[in-house]
């Protein structure tokens, strides 16, 4: 009994830790975006493009992946008062280090550095991030920590278990701000399968270049993110130092030059690399800026959830969802809607917006990932009880092929020698609107997790996505699934279709790469965790 008693008391005691933010109680201080953009050369640069208008923004789309990375590593050059930069991942890879020694000397220039990572991988295992924290001008938080942490990580799925409400919680924002000027949005993560730079697999993404009157709208969706309760202080987590180094407001000191021995102070290597000799030469970023036509104008919306967003979906509390503007613009669309997501949960909610949308006669198409080239095979399994009914309603699919066979758009030349898998998100709307962001159409973007991105008003970006679309939807490029006429009984069997060397090839089971997944899968699928994808 006495036993029984004390593990009670433990597990009464963990669970209670894990139910309580680790770090909610450390001090911090708040702080906002620069107040004056127009100071500072990115700055002045935006404002005296000649296309440049008060109450429309540019937006560049930004689909190969080096360019991307090297954009976001040249805004880090670029900069002379800020940047602000919140990811759900930030991985500790050839991209990650390289970014990190940019952090590193744009801190040294006096250039105050914000990073918002969320913790569903443990940011302290990255010791890279721990370094940045430690730099004078460089402020790293965490959002909605856990409580277990390296060499007890076994212990989180514990803290799943016991405190799922809370730890299920995650922030899967993606944004880059340079000067309150410049600013990234989409689908990208930090590190090299979504900078086309992995060796083993890549990932096909989107992601939107942005200046003009969106940015300081961007700008106030991070300030509420990071002054909120669920932002904590790295080093409530790893118990260093205060922050006190990590000013408030952006300093005004005249740029310093490169500090000395930064880049060693973060551990990456000074190799020649590829990656490096073209962040050093400054391009894409000095010809997009220099160019006339490197901007589409356009009105847009900022689309984000609070980062109270659990009580807003609970209690019916203060603060945007995001979904909601989302699901209006939808609503409205008249003759088509292309949609890409990884990973492909719709739940009853999503099937009801869809039916809807088919109902009024529009065409509906959706790619996502097929089960050989998804890497998170537990998403699919939701994807799999849906997909029936999908097609029954009279919509297109497209899963994506793990190795296409035409090139691939983003990395010609590639397609054979790496796997491929979708990763954008993206929602085209009659080809004259498109939505371009982090969010899935699954259930845990719509409810668990925090989303952000923008809704553009621009025929000529809309239908430059569309492009990327259909390639990613060609034959040989995709499986497209499809339902036989009924048997005696009232069955359709289920076929993928995809082509092979120019001609029409039909599977009668599902492609899936190789047994062992299948059959992963085939358990998962037993399992009852339908709301958590």
């Amino acid at each position: 009994m006495s036993r029984r008693f004390y593990l009670w008391t433990v597990i009464t005691l963990f669970a209670a830790a894990c139910a309580t933010v680790p770090g909610a109680d450390y001090p911090k201080r708040e702080s906002a975006a620069l107040a004056h953009p127009e100071a500072t050369r990115l700055g002045r640069e935006v404002a005296a493009k000649p296309d440049a208008s008060l109450d429309q923004s540019g937006f560049r789309l930004l689909s190969d992946g080096v360019d991307s990375f090297l954009i976001r590593a040249e805004m880090t050059t670029a900069a002379e008062r800020t940047l602000d930069i919140q990811y759900f991942i930030f991985q500790d890879d050839e991209t990650g280090k390289l970014l990190v020694d940019s952090l590193l000397r744009a801190a040294g220039r006096n250039v105050r550095v914000r990073l918002l990572l969320d913790d569903a991988d443990d940011v302290t295992k990255n010791p890279r991030i721990a370094a940045l924290a430690a730099q004078p001008n460089i402020e790293v938080r965490v959002f909605n920590p856990f409580i277990t942490r390296a060499p007890l990580g076994v212990l989180r799925y514990a803290e799943y278990v016991l405190t799922a409400t809370r730890v299920n919680y995650r922030m899967h924002n993606k944004l880059f701000i340079a000067d309150n000027s410049l600013a990234v949005v989409g689908g990208r993560n930090i590190g090299d399968e979504y900078f086309a730079t992995n060796h083993a697999i890549r990932f096909r993404d989107f992601d939107v270049l942005a200046v003009g009157p969106v940015v300081p709208r961007l700008s106030e969706v991070f300030d509420a993110y990071w002054n909120c309760d669920l932002a904590i202080p790295l080093q409530a987590l790893t118990g260093g130092p205060r922050a006190d180094h990590a000013p408030s407001e952006p300093s005004a000191t005249s740029p310093a030059p490169d500090a000395p021995g930064a880049a060693d102070a973060g551990g990456v290597s000074r190799s020649e690399t590829r990656l490096a000799q073209r962040m050093a030469s400054g391009e894409p970023l000095a010809t997009l800026l220099r160019s006339p036509d490197t901007f589409v104008r356009a009105h847009a919306e900022v689309l984000a959830d609070t980062p109270e967003k659990r009580e807003a979906e609970t209690d019916g509390g203060p603060g945007p969802l995001m979904r909601r503007r989302l699901v209006a613009a939808i609503d409205g669309v008249q003759s088509e809607l292309l949609i890409s997501s990884p990973y492909l949960v719709p739940g009853e909610g999503g099937m009801k917006l869809l039916e809807r949308t088919r109902e009024r006669g529009v065409q509906v198409r959706i790619v996502t990932n097929s089960l050989e080239a998804t890497e998170m095979p537990i998403a699919h399994v939701g994807y799999q009880h849906y997909r029936r009914q999908l097609l029954e309603d009279g919509i297109e699919l497209c899963e994506m092929r793990a190795v296409p066979g035409d090139s691939d758009p983003q990395n010609p030349g590639a397609s054979h020698e790496h796997r491929s898998a979708l990763h954008g998100k993206v929602f085209v709307l009659d080809r004259k609107r498109v939505f371009i962001g982090s969010m899935n159409f699954d259930r845990r973007s719509l409810r668990l997790n925090t989303e952000m991105g923008l809704l553009i008003e621009s025929p000529p970006l809309a239908q430059e996505v569309a492009a990327h679309f259909e390639e990613l939807t060609r034959p040989s490029n995709c499986y497209r699934p499809v339902l036989g006429p009924p048997d005696p009984l009232g069955r359709r069997n289920l076929s993928w279709w995809t082509e092979d060397k120019g001609k029409a090839v039909e599977l009668s089971a599902e492609p899936m790469g190789n047994l062992l997944r299948g059959f992963k899968t085939e358990l998962l699928a037993l399992l009852p965790i339908d709301d958590l994808l």
